[in-house]
């Protein structure tokens, strides 16, 4: 039997990963539950774990993983994502139907399902690097990972923004434009020099760069110091 808090963060992280594939971070989480510190959450966590309803990834910041929801809801859950292999199914010891004639049929052009995107060097999810630099190489993506609009892609250098999932040596893939909603990922160009990767907020008038990672702290800008260079539609990581 599951508290009330717990069955409501249970609910919460599901149905975020079920929209983004990405847990959500724990000040996310601590704002959901109107909960007054990150404390709380870390104890809520712990409970749904030893109750076996989520579990934790090792060696992975901010991993989650939904085993199961309240039999209210459901008694499992499939995975989201995965590895589902193909079955070729054997014909040994089984009847053999005779062959069809092939029939002919025109040729139909291959539709191409990814797209190139350049990377335009490395972004700081940390302390600011230099500002974006020129077209170093290109990279395929998949069409649906960005839908309609112009991007490009940046290697990210740090560990700010690991609570949202980004690692040190990810490629983030970034739609240009020079507006966000709060609570976006953004790339934002600091006086016209530094280029950093963070969490866009409004303080006031002031503009807020926060990061992911609570060994770092929030930057707060005067609306004429920054300038929104895109914001964060995809990511690829590579495993060697």
């Amino acid at each position: 039997m599951l508290t009330r808090k717990q069955q409501e963060l249970l609910l919460f992280i599901h149905e975020r990963m079920k929209e983004s594939g990405i847990p959500p971070s724990f000040d996310e989480m601590k704002d959901a539950l109107d909960l007054a510190s990150k404390s709380g959450i870390h104890r809520l966590i712990t409970a749904l774990e030893e109750r076996g309803f989520i579990r934790r990834l090792p060696n992975r910041a901010r991993a989650l993983e939904v085993i199961k929801l309240p039999e209210a809801y459901s008694t499992s859950l499939q995975p989201r994502r995965g590895f589902s292999p193909s079955v070729i199914e054997g014909s040994r010891g089984k009847p053999q139907a005779p062959a069809a004639p092939a029939a002919r049929t025109p040729a139909v052009p291959e539709i191409s399902t990814s797209v190139s995107v350049p990377v335009m060097g490395r972004i700081a999810a940390g302390v600011p690097i230099s500002a974006i630099q020129n077209n170093t190489h290109d990279i395929t993506v998949p069409a649906e990972m960005i839908g309609s609009g112009d991007h490009y892609a940046l290697e990210v250098r740090g560990d700010s923004m690991i609570e949202a999932g980004i690692l040190d040596g990810d490629t983030v893939i970034i739609r240009n434009g020079s507006t966000a909603n709060p609570g976006e990922i953004i790339v934002a160009l600091v006086d016209d020099e530094e280029a950093t990767l963070k969490r866009f907020r409004r303080k006031g008038a002031s503009i807020a760069l926060e990061a992911a990672n609570p060994a770092y702290e929030t930057r707060i800008f005067g609306p004429d110091r920054v300038k929104i260079q895109g914001k964060l539609v995809g990511l690829i990581r590579r495993y060697n």
